[in-house]
């Protein structure tokens, strides 16, 4: 069953397919078929904001289906986000994505980086938003994408859009906690 962009990808996706990559490559596979262009992003996406629908609804716009690496819970308290973070769990997170209209599929990932993700559904566009630098080419680099490299192999675009000022989950949490 296709549910398209729609909201029902959220059905789809996460409830059938408990967001597996496998499921996920199942999806890519079959649009591949049909001729349609990948677009990946990944993130935390903790405490959702209209800065990451933003980059979302861009990253979108960058092919035919969008798929979504969100980092597991454990990826989250590895990564040094907080000792309070994740606020939302991995299947929360992955759940609020796939209602998207913007999303296709939603993939949580344990690895301190998207890289196999990235690998494994070889996305014709790989998007981050404006703190990456597509022309950043040292793995080291703060401001490196990772995964950039290998698309770029396979023949993929890299992309970086713009981030909205000020809309940051730090941001958010820092307003919260003030309240």
């Amino acid at each position: 069953m296709d549910w398209g962009t729609g909201c029902c990808s959220f059905i789809g996706c996460v409830v059938a397919d408990s967001h597996t990559l496998d499921a996920a490559l199942e999806r890519v596979s079959r649009w591949r078929g049909e001729g349609q262009q990948i677009a990946f992003t990944n993130g935390v996406f903790d405490v959702l904001h209209v800065g990451h629908v933003a980059v979302l609804e861009a990253a979108a716009a960058e092919g035919d289906r969008l798929v979504v690496g969100v980092n597991s819970d454990a990826s989250v308290r590895r990564l040094g986000k907080g000792d309070d973070r994740p606020i939302h769990g991995q299947a929360n997170r992955a759940r609020l994505l796939a209602a998207l209209r913007c999303v296709d599929a939603v993939v949580v990932f344990d690895a301190d980086t998207p890289l196999a993700l990235v690998q494994a559904i070889e996305p014709d566009v790989l998007v981050k938003g404006g703190d990456y630098d597509p022309a950043c080419l040292n793995p080291d680099d703060p401001c490196y994408m990772v995964g950039s490299a290998e698309v770029r192999e396979w023949g993929g675009r890299v992309v970086a859009v713009p981030l909205m000022p000020g809309e940051s989950t730090t941001a958010t949490l820092q307003r919260i906690r003030k309240s």
